[in-house]
């Protein structure tokens, strides 16, 4: 039975976000309408400060951290030191102020470049931490690792109820499209689209496209030149599209809306005693005696983990499909589903990343959730978004 009632208080980190923005439509939809945000304007999640007077104020029940600086393979390439010290900033203080204002469930969302690059496929949650992470991501890794040890942490130190997801590579509503630092979906998407656009000479629906999201500051009201020199610039160009690497890695992609609804069931119905198989979780981490030795009668704070139980550790969860499609065949898919007629190239010059990241998903089946929506249908729904 869920600790949390349709009228508790629930925070969304990050809820204009991809994730975000589906986990909060997801609670509204099942009659959690009391629910918080507040943007990136409203609350610096690395000020803390500013983040425990927002705990003070608003003292929510549950919290779900979903805010994130997150990006492609460019992106985590320019911006190392922004990826590990921005996240391990907003992480620190969600995560320590959920604790000390007493939050009753926390869920952390994490991602699968948590995994070694050569880790064995389909990924299990053990084989965290067993080698080398991908390179090009390492610092948005580790951050996220330390996230989701600190839920652990926490659990296993202060009795708390904090779980940690960790997406595959998410698509689908409020997706980045933004070219300098979007994923690989939508950019692949974005720049089929704009090279179909511009092989239709079709310059109003590229200038409306720009002043959506402008590219290197060029906008709309540019002149053609300079909007065709930038967007040359990532690949795209009359009916001839450029993408980085081979095209042959494997990726696996959930619909954003299928996350935010596992998000949503582990949030309700899955609890940290369901996942290490402690039934009797709550008087094992709540109390001890004055011997130190475990007390089931006694809900005094206890500090410190249970040497008896032995090593607890990759209490996350991962959530996916279990299902995986080339970097190439994802490209075909979505020149198919824009209705382009041009060419689309490979600059094997440039890095591929991890070259297969499937996970596997049996825990989340288990804890009782699998997707709904495929990547055909997804890649369908995300181009009608897009337009839209």
């Amino acid at each position: 039975m869920s600790v949390l009632q349709k009228s508790s208080k629930i925070y969304v980190a990050g809820h204009r976000g991809l994730v975000g923005s589906a986990i909060w439509n997801n609670l509204q939809q099942r009659g959690y309408h009391n629910l918080v945000g507040r943007t990136h304007k409203e609350l610096d999640l690395t000020d803390q400060r500013a983040v425990k007077d927002f705990f003070d104020e608003e003292q929510p029940e549950a919290v779900v951290l979903a805010a994130a600086f997150v990006g492609g393979i460019m992106a985590n390439s320019l911006y190392r030191a922004d990826f590990i010290m921005q996240n391990m900033m907003m992480q620190c203080n969600v995560i320590s102020n959920a604790y000390s204002h007493g939050v009753k469930k926390l869920l952390f969302l994490g991602s699968t470049c948590i995994y070694p690059k050569n880790a064995p496929q389909p990924m299990k949650e053990d084989a965290l931490l067993t080698s080398p992470l991908e390179y090009t991501n390492e610092e948005y890794a580790i951050a996220k690792i330390a996230g989701l040890k600190m839920c652990e942490s926490y659990n296993l130190q202060y009795g708390t109820n904090y779980i940690a997801v960790m997406p595959t590579n998410l698509y689908g509503p409020n997706d980045n499209f933004h070219l300098e630092n979007s994923h690989v979906m939508p950019a692949i998407m974005r720049k089929i689209y704009l090279a179909k656009m511009l092989h239709d000479d079709n310059w109003e629906a590229i200038s409306r496209d720009l002043n959506s999201r402008p590219v290197e500051g060029v906008d709309g009201t540019h002149s053609r030149e300079e909007i065709t020199k930038v967007l040359s610039h990532y690949g795209i160009e009359n009916n001839r599209v450029t993408l980085w690497g081979t095209g042959r890695p494997l990726r696996e992609f959930l619909w954003s809306e299928d996350m935010a609804d596992a998000s949503v069931h582990v949030l309700l119905n899955v609890d940290f005693k369901d996942i290490i198989g402690i039934d009797n979780y709550s008087s094992v981490f709540l109390g001890t005696s004055t011997t130190g030795d475990v007390d089931r009668n006694n809900s005094v704070g206890r500090g410190g983990a249970i040497p008896a139980l032995g090593e607890i550790r990759n209490c996350h969860i991962n959530v996916g499909t279990g299902k995986e499609i080339t970097i190439r065949q994802l490209s075909e898919l979505v020149v198919k589903t824009v209705g382009f007629e041009g060419e689309v190239i490979f600059d094997d010059t440039k890095p591929d990343g991890t070259p297969r990241k499937l996970i596997d998903v049996e825990k989340l089946h288990r804890l009782g959730w699998t997707h709904k929506v495929e990547i055909e249908e997804g890649v369908k729904k995300l181009f009608e978004w897009y337009q839209q």
